[in-house]
């Protein structure tokens, strides 16, 4: 009997033991298995997450370090500092390779190459020295490039030359924009028309195209004066003058009838100094002084009367 109460004794407080154990057990488990749930939902393990926070760490403290070091100007200091490095190294402008340069001077592309205050090949500002370039009256475009260790490669694309432009006693080589492009003396006059007055130079495609209206003449024209800012007195290779009335339409319509009368009754190169066809209505021939005569129409305009005059003095 009392064998058999120990037993019972022993067999309630061990099964009141264990249900205590399995009670605290299964309270653990609990928790263990809502973070083990969330965990799994996540499509990485524990340890890639640990590495994850840790890197996360490492980010923000490094993202504060550079933000302080930004406020503290420190990454142009470093800039600066591995620039100095690179040019003692070897890696400094000391050469230019200049491409493309016909007929403009090419100094000035040096000195501007040369003459940045940063020369360092890590460094060197490549948009700013293209814009300097550009400032030269002959540089319609310009392409930088650097060859390592210390070579500028510069490639210039010119402008063309169209015309001199004389104003204010001084004479330009200018292209078809109207860009002054250099200063030229009388006695080394390139081989290409010159145009006269303010502003002629701004005029210039506009005198091109008008050109364009009569090809057998623009090989003859030696010269065009723009006159009162409204039109052109164009001058050719023969010595003649030729007053255009204003406006681009009437112009060209004048040019293209002096071009016909030209070719059928050879008006060039016969003495004539003038014509005059600044009135729709009347065709004027201006001879030298004492070489008055009068025209019909048929001779040279066709319907329209032709008066020749004496050229004033």
């Amino acid at each position: 009997m009392a064998e058999a109460r120990i037993r019972r004794g022993g067999t309630a407080r061990l099964s009141s033991a264990k249900g205590r154990a399995t009670r605290g057990r299964g309270r653990t488990l609990k928790r263990q298995s809502s973070l083990d749930r969330l965990i799994e939902w996540l499509p990485v393990s524990e340890a890639t997450l640990q590495r994850m926070a840790s890197w996360a760490i490492v980010a923000i403290v490094g993202g504060v370090a550079v933000t302080i070091a930004i406020f503290m100007g420190l990454p142009g200091m470093a800039r600066q500092q591995v620039a100095d490095l690179a040019a003692r190294a070897g890696f400094e402008v000391e050469k230019v390779e200049v491409r493309g340069v016909e007929r403009m001077d090419e100094l000035p592309v040096y000195n501007i190459a040369l003459g940045q205050v940063d020369r360092s090949m890590l460094s060197l500002d490549l948009p700013r020295v293209r814009s300097e370039m550009l400032q030269l009256g002959w540089v319609k475009d310009a392409r930088i490039s650097r060859r390592l260790p210390d070579t500028l490669v510069v490639d210039i694309v010119e402008r063309d030359p169209v015309a001199v432009w004389q104003h204010g006693g001084k004479l330009h080589l200018i292209d078809v924009a109207g860009v002054v492009l250099q200063s030229v003396s009388a006695s080394a006059m390139p081989d290409l028309p010159l145009v006269v007055g303010p502003n002629a130079n701004r005029q210039t495609a506009g005198l091109n195209r008008l050109m364009e209206n009569a090809p057998a003449l623009k090989p003859m024209l030696a010269g065009a004066t723009w006159v009162g800012n409204r039109r052109w007195d164009l001058r050719f290779q023969s010595g003649e003058t030729l007053s255009l009335p204003e406006g681009d339409k009437d112009s060209a319509s004048a040019l293209v009838n002096f071009a016909r009368m030209d070719g059928v009754n050879r008006l060039l190169g016969r003495g004539i100094v003038r014509f005059d066809m600044r009135d729709p209505d009347r065709f004027v021939l201006r001879l030298p002084q004492g070489q008055v005569e009068e025209k019909s129409a048929g001779a040279a305009a066709g319907s329209a009367s032709a008066p020749v005059q004496g050229e004033e003095g």
